[in-house]
């Protein structure tokens, strides 16, 4: 059991995408499941916070480009549109919740309004991933009468 609430773990501080339905497929129970996808997801945004500047630039230079042709990234449009909130909603979904947090801080986002829309942001997708993995099982069970 220790193993796959570790495996879950390490995956949700990669990417909750993946987390969660190898929690399923481990046969770990939902709540179990979110919980400790969350937890992994958080931990490494938190990590990325107390990582050096060297780390967040690596990253924002890997992930936060502008297209050849001089228009915008996904990044740069969600930071200019929706700022923290929509980074912090969103960045669990397209590009991780470390790689976000990194991002934001590049960004220039204050840290704790940062952190705080990160970890909601991760909340957020892990309960309508874990509904939406629940919803899916489910429905190839059989009825029963």
């Amino acid at each position: 059991m220790i193993v796959k609430l570790l495996i879950v773990f390490g995956l949700g501080a990669v990417e909750l995408w993946a987390a969660i339905p190898t929690g399923f497929a481990l046969g770990l129970p939902p709540l179990i499941t979110a919980t400790v996808a969350t937890l992994g997801a958080a931990s490494a945004a938190s990590v990325v916070l107390v990582l050096g500047d060297t780390l967040r630039i690596t990253l924002l230079h890997l992930h936060h480009r502008s297209t050849q042709d001089g228009k915008r990234g996904y990044i740069d449009r969600i930071w200019m549109r929706f700022e923290v909130i929509g980074l912090g909603l969103l960045a669990p979904l397209l590009i991780g919740a470390p790689l976000g947090t990194a991002v934001g801080i590049a960004l220039g986002a204050p840290v704790k309004k940062l952190i705080l829309w990160i970890i909601v942001g991760v909340l957020v997708w892990a309960v309508l991933l874990t509904t939406a993995g629940m919803l899916g099982i489910a429905s190839t069970q059989p009825i029963k009468h």
